[in-house]
């Protein structure tokens, strides 16, 4: 009530001494609106405007419309909306309020279609309107509108504008104009370009895939000497480097950070931890890490994921047991990283435990996350369930249908992965991409569908316009192997666009070592041998060749060259999931508590199999 009764001492004040004491009122008001700690007194204030008619004041509505956006009813977009439109000819302060609110809320396009409205409506915009409308298009990558509003600001004469400048560099870069984004970033004058215009030039070319140029900007802005990067700047650079693998320039970055007196706060710790293990420098990313002084859910998921691309699986799952431990909730962001890691490890009970802490917790399942419980299911060889996902989605995407279509692939069920690829064939909004090409030709490989697979490969380019990779040409290399064609596979090899690599000549030594071709074993072997001098796989899939047609001369000559030049055998790996646990073991390994148990076991199935009627012969041998 003392409130109220302020509010009508001043608008009888206003009233008898007439509109010359408008500013007064004015400040008055303002400081009223200002100081409120409580919602019901910005209720009270905008109720009187209304009744009082002070709310046809361009001036006090607008003022009243910031302040709804801002404290009362900042997440209530209906209630400001409506406000909005109660103003009579609302001048462009009110406009630019709405604008801003909505370029920043979950519904951008409305800022587009209110800053149509503001046209029609004959309110002319300033300065401040452009960059708003121009972070909706942002958002929206709306390249046309972004085109129509930069003719805007040379209309009105707001082109010099930095921040509109800035704004355009912005949304012709999400758009994918980053070659015009960059013409408007060359236009604004060095005196003129703020840290701003260098952060949203250096995040278009990120946004783009074109690193190189991202850091290209980036030594153009040291260069420059002025004005000084800022933590953002820093972190874009920390991103490009992780993506082009550029240790030491990373670990420039990283003593400028410290240098420049910048905290290792969340955001630039989880930027230095991805760069690190982006990098393969997994230790260095934990040490990131641990020297965190406050972690949140973010540092946690970024070390998760470092784990996870370094192979590191176990790992992984142990660090998410220590973030729960340490009473931190996982996200969508964080499940999709240890479905990856489960899925890899073949951990199957640690993936249903993930799958069902997702719904205990209500953690979001969005598309994401069921794509990953997909691939995680297909690579732990369930199959059923995964296609119970996949079926149970309401618009999979292209990772969705990828993902399932390699899942079965991977487990044999080669007949059903075609089927769903022609599935996928008869949508117009899902357009197969590189990876799901490998799946499929990965699933002609397992079903020795030889005419299929080239047709395929050929369909890559011919119909889907896609350049085929490395990874393609091996698989074919391989289908053509499996079938024992291998002198087409040599050729094909000959022929191909690129350089073959290591893993197309293993296809095919692979190939001869499984039909007995000694010839062109030795001709793979040697082109391996060239592209890796160091390491065994060759000369020991060799050996295995010249064992096989009891060829024990040659077999004694690989061992010893190997020994001459000192190359070792890389120890065999193996590991199986029982309740949820998974068990690692190396060849003569005792490291496990079980080891006597485990040995005596398999003596025991050795001993059975010996003296079966069947005559097996198991040929294992044990070493204490």
């Amino acid at each position: 009530m003392l409130l109220l009764s302020f509010i009508s001492i001043s608008w009888r004040w206003r009233r008898r001494w007439g509109w010359g004491y408008r500013q007064s009122y004015h400040n008055f008001s303002l400081s009223l609106l200002e100081n409120f700690s409580h919602p019901g007194s910005f209720n009270q204030i905008l109720s009187h405007a209304i009744a009082s008619g002070i709310f046809r004041d361009p001036f006090i509505s607008s003022k009243l419309l910031y302040y709804s956006f801002s404290h009362h009813h900042q997440h209530d977009f209906a209630f400001s909306q409506t406000l909005f439109f109660q103003i009579c000819n609302p001048n462009v302060f009110a406009w630019n309020v709405i604008f801003r609110a909505y370029s920043r809320s979950s519904f951008p396009a409305e800022t587009i279609a209110l800053y149509n409205l503001m046209l029609r409506n004959g309110t002319p915009p300033d300065n401040y309107t452009f960059p708003f409308v121009l972070k909706a298009c942002a958002r929206l990558s709306l390249l046309q509108k972004a085109r129509e509003l930069h003719s805007s600001t040379l209309k009105w004469g707001v082109f010099p504008d930095v921040f509109v400048q800035n704004a355009l560099i912005s949304a012709y870069s999400s758009s994918g104009a980053v070659e015009v984004a960059r013409a408007v970033f060359d236009m604004l004058p060095t005196l003129i370009r703020d840290v701003v215009s260098w952060n949203s030039m250096i995040s278009g070319y990120l946004q783009s895939h074109r690193y190189e140029l991202a850091l290209k900007v980036f030594g153009e802005l040291l260069g420059a000497g002025s004005p000084t990067p800022d933590h953002v700047t820093l972190v874009s650079a920390l991103s490009a480097c992780g993506r082009l693998g550029l240790l030491d320039l990373g670990k420039k970055i990283h003593g400028l950070f410290m240098t420049s007196g910048f905290t290792l706060d969340v955001f630039v710790g989880s930027s230095l931890i991805d760069m690190y293990s982006k990098c393969g420098q997994i230790e260095d990313a934990r040490k990131v890490f641990d020297r965190i002084p406050d972690r949140n859910i973010v540092c946690w998921t970024s070390m998760i994921a470092g784990y996870a691309q370094s192979d590191l699986f176990k790992e992984a799952i142990e660090l998410f047991r220590e973030m729960q431990i340490g009473g931190f909730a996982a996200d969508a962001a964080t499940v999709a990283c240890l479905l990856s890691a489960c899925g890899h490890w073949g951990a199957l009970a640690q993936g249903r435990w993930i799958h069902s802490y997702c719904e205990r917790n209500g953690i979001e399942m969005d598309l994401n996350v069921r794509n990953g419980l997909i691939g995680m299911y297909s690579k732990c060889g369930d199959t059923q369930k995964a296609l119970e996902i996949f079926h149970g989605l309401t618009q999979p995407d292209i990772f969705s249908w990828t993902a399932m279509i390699s899942g079965l692939a991977m487990n044999g069920e080669s007949d059903k992965a075609l089927y769903l690829f022609s599935q996928m064939e008869m949508l117009t909004d899902v357009r197969p991409n590189e990876i799901t090409f490998l799946g499929l030709l990965c699933a002609c490989n397992h079903g020795g569908f030889v005419d299929k697979g080239l047709y395929y490969f050929n369909a890559m380019t011919h119909i889907y316009n896609l350049t085929p990779n490395i990874e393609h040409y091996g698989c074919m290399v391989d289908l053509l192997g499996r079938a024992n064609l291998l002198v087409e596979a040599e050729k094909f090899i000959r022929t191909l666009p690129i350089q073959p690599d290591v893993v197309i000549w293993r296809s095919l030594l692979f190939a001869c070592r499984n039909h007995g071709n000694i010839e062109m074993a030795e001709f793979a072997a040697k082109r391996i041998e060239e592209l890796e001098p160091r390491r065994c796989g060759a000369r020991v899939l060799l050996s295995n060749v010249y064992a096989s047609v009891l060829r024990w001369g040659d077999v004694k000559r690989v061992r010893k060259d190997m020994a001459i030049q000192r190359i070792k055998k890389q120890p065999g790996c193996s590991f199986i999931e029982i309740d949820g646990l998974v068990h690692e073991f190396f060849v003569a390994d005792c490291s496990h508590p079980e080891t006597d148990a485990i040995y005596e076991t398999l003596m025991g199935i050795n001993r059975a199999l010996q003296s079966s009627p069947k005559g097996f012969g198991t040929g294992i041998s044990f070493r204490s």
